[in-house]
């Protein structure tokens, strides 16, 4: 294996944090893009060098960034479609009337096998897809123009498209998260999408099994089992065994079932990780203690891990896209929090490091393992 790199997106800026395969001593480079709202920054499976990032300003509206050298140098890509008034809001729609504001891109997704394909979902709860690394983008309507979409309704964050799973065994098909309005499946490379909720249940909603209408947080798929799916819901750990037809809930011993990340261990797809927090109104850990929880059974039997870890005292938050895993052997786990800390592991979890101390607050976390 070669080096390993951690890209970070904050709320003032990006940073990105490298280091050789044993994840010991660690080299930061940052802020780029100081005082900008990174929410999120993903680099691509068939080039590691080459990064998208997105980069936010509640002045000067959004704009999309391009790295070629993996975040050394960068240029920003796609901000002349439109500009819409003067709060600077970079339109990506065609220019005809829609109910809905674009505010900014929560997720990029880039493909799998094309350097130059890469999705965003964005505010308010659209799909886009570029072809040509960046420069140009297109809305899937599909997904936006679902009969569904008037039963939509934002989380308290926003009503963001926040995940993005392709099915490494068949890219046509894939996977989406908005908040609030749920898991949809696309088996057709995004023309014609299908809501995928069955088994799902909120205290929220008056109806015992809607369609749509939940408050996914977070959904994660370990490449070799495309079928299984695991989920961080508002309220409740689920998984499903059947590519998103049916969930159960797999939250088990868990202090609490309420948290924002979920994620998959590089080479053991039963084994998952959470971040618990108490409430949805208190977003910070139980008891004041930061621990990650690791099932190795899927789901239901859960260890907490707090070697390195704060036990008390800790009110910080990790949220939806804040936490990724290597794929060195052992895998190395990584998470940010809502004060400033990113925690790196390079044993699977069993022993902790904060990396570094006092960065803006984290919104995402990538990792890279390089050639």
């Amino acid at each position: 294996m070669g080096g390993t790199r951690v890209l970070v997106g904050t709320r003032k800026g990006a940073f990105i944090l490298t280091s050789d395969e044993k994840r010991k001593n660690w080299d930061v480079s940052g802020p780029h893009f100081a005082g900008w709202e990174i929410y999120h920054m993903k680099g691509s499976p068939v080039n590691p060098d080459r990064i998208y990032a997105a980069q936010c300003s509640g002045w000067f509206g959004q704009m999309m960034q391009r790295s070629d050298d993996g975040g050394k140098t960068w240029e920003p890509v796609g901000n002349e479609f439109a500009y819409d008034g003067p709060t600077g809001t970079h339109q990506w729609y065609d220019g005809t009337q829609h109910p809905w504001e674009f505010k900014r891109v929560w997720h990029l997704e880039p493909s799998l096998t094309d350097v130059d394909t890469v999705y965003a979902g964005v505010e308010d709860a659209a799909l886009f897809r570029s072809t040509d690394g960046g420069k140009t983008w297109h809305e899937m309507a599909g997904l936006r123009n679902h009969e569904s979409g008037p039963r939509w309704q934002p989380g308290a964050g926003g009503m963001g498209l926040h995940t993005i799973v392709i099915d490494p065994e068949n890219h046509e098909r894939i996977f989406i998260a908005i908040s609030a309005a749920g898991v949809f499946r696309s088996d057709d490379g995004g023309e014609t999408w299908a809501p995928k909720n069955r088994g799902l249940t909120s205290k929220y909603l008056p109806e015992p099994a809607p369609e749509v209408g939940f408050c996914v947080h977070r959904i994660a798929m370990h490449p070799s089992r495309p079928d299984t799916l695991f989920m961080q819901l508002h309220w409740h750990v689920c998984r499903s065994d059947d590519a998103g037809e049916s969930w159960k809930k797999v939250s088990g011993n868990l202090p609490s079932d309420f948290g924002f990340p979920v994620a998959v261990h590089a080479h053991e797809p039963e084994t998952i990780y959470v971040v618990p927090i108490k409430s949805d109104s208190e977003h910070f850990p139980p008891d004041g203690k930061l621990r990650v929880y690791r099932s190795r059974s899927g789901g239901n039997q859960w260890e907490a891990l707090t070697a390195g870890l704060p036990q008390e005292n800790c009110y910080v938050n990790i949220l939806r896209d804040a936490m990724a895993i290597d794929t060195h052997q052992p895998c190395g786990v990584y998470f940010g929090t809502t004060g400033g800390q990113v925690y790196a592991s390079a044993d699977e979890g069993d022993h902790w490091t904060a990396v570094v101390h006092d960065l803006p607050a984290v919104l995402s976390v990538e990792a890279q393992t390089l050639p």
